[in-house]
C-alpha cells in the first residue's frame, strides 16, 4: 500500500494536483485503498472510488482538467478492462442495431424526471452556443438556430432529424421556421415525452432505428447522434443520410469528436454513462463522408460545450433534494463525476464539438458559413 500511495502521489504531484493540499481541484483520500485502486484499475478505480466515497475534492472540473493536461491518463493505462474493451471493439460491431436499443436504454431511459431538471425548457441535450447567450435556454434556442440558417431551413421544408432525443431541434424547426420534421430515436422515454411536447406542431416522432428510415427529405440534421453509432457504422450512417436527402438538399452534423482515432470509450463511461459510445475523430469523419459529400463548412465550438456541461450540472445538483428519493447517493455522485469531468476535460480541450455542414457533389455552393 505504502508503495502505491507513494507512486499515486508522484503522478498527481506531476500534474500540479496535491493530496491532502488545500487547493482547488487537490484530493482529500477517506479510505487508503484508493491508491492501490487507481494503480491496478486506472479511470475506472479512479471513478468508482469517487462513488463510494474514498475521497473527495472542492472542485472536480479543476481536477479533471489538470489530469488531462498532465497527461495522467497516458501515464496509467494499465486495467485489464481496457484491453477487453480493445479487443472487443476490434470483433465485434458494438452499436449494431441488436445492441443499440439496450445503449440507449441505459442512459436516456433512466427517467425523464432526471432530465427534465437538469435541461432547458426545449430538452436539449447537447452541447449549446453561447456566443450572445446569457442562460442555458437561451444558449439552446441559440445552437438549434445556428443550425437551422446552417440548413438554410424555409417554411413548407421536409427535415428528417436523426437521432432527435425528446424533439427539441424537431419543434424548433416546426416552430420558427414552418418546417415539416420527422425525428427518429430509439428512447422509449424520449419518445412519449417528446410526441407530448410537440404535438401541437407538424413533428412526427418516430421510434426507430436510424438505418430504418425511408423516403427523402429536403434537409437532414444529426445533432448528438455520432457519438453513440461507433466506427464500424460511420460510413453507414452517412450513407443513410445520402439515400434521405434530395439532390440539392444540405445536411447538418453535430457531434463531440476525439483528438484521435478511438475504437471505444473509457472504461468508467462505458459502464456507468454510455454503453459502447464513442466519439468520431476528424479523421474518421473524413473517411465516412469520402466520396458521398462535399464538405462546405466545418466549425467547432467545443469551448461551449464547458459552460453546457456546467450549467446541466448546477440544475441538477439544485433539484436533487427532490430527486433523491429516486436517484441515491452513489447515483448523485456518479453524475456529479460525469458532468464535472467532462467539464474539465472540455476545458482542457480533450474533446472538440463540430459541426459538418455536407451537401451531395455538384451542388452550388450554399450561404452554410452561419455564426
Amino acid at each position: 500500500m505504502a508503495a502505491a500511495e507513494t507512486l499515486v502521489r508522484e503522478l498527481f504531484d506531476h500534474a500540479g494536483i496535491k493530496i491532502g493540499g488545500p487547493g482547488p481541484g487537490d484530493i482529500t483520500v477517506h479510505d487508503a485503498r484508493f491508491y492501490g485502486r487507481v494503480i491496478r484499475e486506472a479511470s475506472m478505480g479512479f471513478g468508482e472510488s469517487y462513488m463510494d466515497g474514498w475521497w473527495d475534492t472542492d472542485a472536480l472540473d479543476v481536477l479533471l482538467e489538470k489530469i488531462m493536461r498532465g497527461g495522467l491518463r497516458q501515464k496509467i493505462t494499465g486495467s485489464a478492462r481496457m484491453r477487453i474493451l480493445t479487443a472487443k471493439a476490434i470483433v465485434m460491431n458494438l452499436q449494431s442495431k441488436k445492441r443499440s436499443g439496450k445503449s440507449v436504454e441505459a442512459h436516456y431511459d433512466i427517467g425523464n424526471d432526471l432530465y427534465q431538471k437538469m435541461l432547458d425548457p426545449r430538452m436539449v441535450y447537447t452541447c449549446a452556443y453561447w456566443k450572445n447567450a446569457g442562460t442555458l435556454a437561451e444558449a439552446q434556442e441559440a445552437k438549434l438556430d445556428l443550425v437551422c440558417r446552417k440548413l438554410g431551413l424555409q417554411p413548407g421544408m421536409r427535415v428528417l432529424d436523426l437521432g432527435c432525443g425528446w424533439g427539441g431541434f424537431a419543434g424548433y424547426a416546426a416552430e420558427k421556421y414552418g418546417c415539416s420534421v420527422v425525428g427518429v430515436t430509439l428512447s422509449k422515454d424520449q419518445h412519449a415525452l417528446g410526441r407530448e411536447m410537440w404535438k401541437h406542431l407538424d413533428v412526427d416522432l418516430r421510434l426507430c432505428d436510424y438505418r430504418d428510415v425511408t423516403g427523402t427529405f429536403d434537409r437532414v440534421s444529426s445533432i448528438g447522434m455520432m457519438e453513440h453509432v461507433g466506427p464500424k457504422n460511420h460510413r453507414h450512417v452517412m450513407e443513410v443520410v445520402h439515400r434521405s436527402l434530395v439532390g440539392d438538399g444540405i445536411a447538418v452534423i453535430h457531434t463531440i469528436a476525439n483528438n484521435k482515432s478511438r475504437r471505444h470509450g473509457t472504461p468508467f463511461v462505458e459502464k456507468y454513462i454510455f454503453p459502447n459510445a464513442v466519439a468520431p475523430s476528424l479523421a474518421q469523419l473524413g473517411r465516412a463522408i469520402e466520396g458521398l459529400f462535399v464538405l462546405e463548412d466545418l466549425q467547432n465550438i467545443g469551448p461551449d460545450y464547458e459552460r453546457t456541461l456546467l450549467a446541466w450540472w448546477e440544475n441538477f445538483d439544485r433539484a436533487y433534494p427532490e430527486l433523491k428519493a429516486k436517484y441515491d447517493e452513489r447515483f448523485y455522485r456518479m453524475w456529479k463525476f460525469y458532468l464535472l469531468a467532462a467539464a474539465g476535460a472540455s476545458r482542457a480541450r480533450d474533446g472538440q464539438l463540430f459541426h459538418l455542414v455536407l451537401t451531395k457533389v455538384g451542388r452550388k455552393q450554399p450561404d452554410c458559413r452561419a455564426s
